[in-house]
Order: C-alpha cells, then structure tokens, then sequence
C-alpha cells in the first residue's frame, strides 16, 4: 500500500538532495534530520504527509548510525545516558503512536512550539554544560522522563527526538554539547527501529525511498559529525538554538496552514 501511495514520479536526485542534507543536520546536531525529510518528501516528492514521516524515520537508522559511530570515535557518547534515554524514548514512541487520535495536534504543536523557543533563549544565553554529575536515581528517572517526552511528541508530531534530548541534556543536566551530540545519536538508533517496524506493519513507509535518503546522508553525516566535534561550544549552543528557532517556527506555519 505505502508503495502505491509514492508511486508519483518521484525523482531520484531530489531525495539523494534531501538525504545528503538530513545527513550533514544530523552530524552537526545530533539529530534526525526529519525536520529536513519530511518537508522534503512532502513538498519536493508530493509523499502524503503521514507517509513520509513512516519514511524519514526509516531513513534515520543509517543516518543516525553513521552520526553515532563519528561521535563514539571520539569518545563522545555518554553510555548511562543514552540507556535510560533510550528506554523513556522507546516507551514514548508507543504511547504517541496510541495517543495520535486522541489529543489535540494544534495545541500540542504550539505548546512545544512554546517550549523550543524558551530553550532556544536559554541556549543563546548560555548553557554550564561542564560535565554532568553521577547517575542516582533522581537523575535516571530524569532522563527516562525525557526520554518519553521525546518519544511521546515524535509520535504525535513527527518531530525528531535530538531537538529535545539533547537541549535537555546540555540545560538540565549539564553535559558537554557534543557529548549530548553524539548520546543522542544513539538513542535515535533504538527509536527509528523500533519506529519503523511500527510503521512497516501499518504499512505507513516507502522503504526504498528510505534506503535511497538514508544511504544518501551517510557520508555527509560523518562530516557533519567531524566538524562538531572541533566546533566551539559557545558555536555550538548558538547554532542549535537557531535549529530550534527554525523547528518552531516550521510547526507554527504547520498550525497556521492548516486552518
């Protein structure tokens, strides 16, 4: 069914455009890159919008594996985070997924809207991220809190999970921007499988698309990755917090166009 759905001449060198571009986002960010597939798929590839958020998260997998393995090069991935980030993640990707039909998406969407730009100033601000203290219990139920609010609002927004884990990361629990970088790649690993499988039962993505964008974002989410981990952390927290001005924005045009 998904197939069918794509089967409008969709041209190659558009999405390999948009894989290589997701890719070198995700990089940089430690993000998924939706926020570029997405668009993408729906405006360039005139994909129906439900069927390309299915697709962009099957073609995080390779993406966010290539970001994930740049960063952990470099020893930037902090293990007991992205554990319980993971699981609160995991956990969240499923209580959206039921929670779609039910909850108001206007209001959803300007509420996190609301919450992008708060955290967007808190970052052009400053962030202490210098190293978080020692996992306790307090600071795991944190994190698995985090971790299903990103989840959650994935689910119900198609909004990929860095822009929240890893803002989280650096303002709540003061951990380095490239470390938060590189943990939040990894957790995006275990969302978009578990995401896809989702999806491919519902058959809710057009996998060879996702093959084409994902393949196509790797080589640019390794540099994306290499420049990051030599980027000023200053740089570094202005830059994301321009991301989730751009995020926000998007979701409130989305809100606008759609009434």
């Amino acid at each position: 069914m998904a197939d069918q759905q794509v089967k409008i001449p969709v041209s190659t060198p558009v999405i390999v455009t948009v894989g290589i571009l997701a890719g070198f986002l995700s990089g940089m960010f430690g993000v998924g890159g939706g926020i570029l597939i997405v668009p993408g798929l729906v405006i360039l590839a005139r994909m129906d919008q439900r069927l390309a958020h299915g697709t962009s998260l099957a073609a995080v997998l390779p993406i966010a594996l290539s970001t994930f393995f740049t960063y952990l090069s470099h020893d930037h991935v902090d293990w007991p985070v992205a554990f319980w980030l993971a699981l609160g993640a995991v956990l969240g990707a499923v209580l959206g997924t039921k929670l779609l039909q039910v909850l108001p998406h206007k209001a959803l969407a300007l509420g996190f809207s609301g919450m992008l730009l708060g955290t967007a100033a808190r970052l052009f601000m400053g962030s202490s991220g210098s190293g978080r203290p020692d996992v306790d219990v307090a600071m795991a139920a944190g994190l698995l809190l985090v971790g299903l609010v990103t989840g959650t609002l994935a689910g119900l927004l198609g909004v990929g999970g860095g822009v929240v884990m890893v803002p989280a990361m650096m303002v709540l629990f003061s951990i380095p921007p490239v470390i938060a970088k590189g943990t939040s790649a990894g957790v995006m690993i275990c969302t978009s499988i578990s995401g896809t499988i989702r999806n491919r039962k519902k058959s809710n993505a057009d996998m060879r698309s996702a093959m084409i964008l994902g393949c196509s974002g790797i080589v640019a989410a390794i540099a994306g990755g290499w420049i990051s981990t030599r980027m000023d952390d200053t740089l570094s927290n202005v830059l994301f917090a321009c991301l989730l001005v751009v995020v926000a924005t998007r979701l409130l045009l989305e809100v606008r166009n759609s009434h």
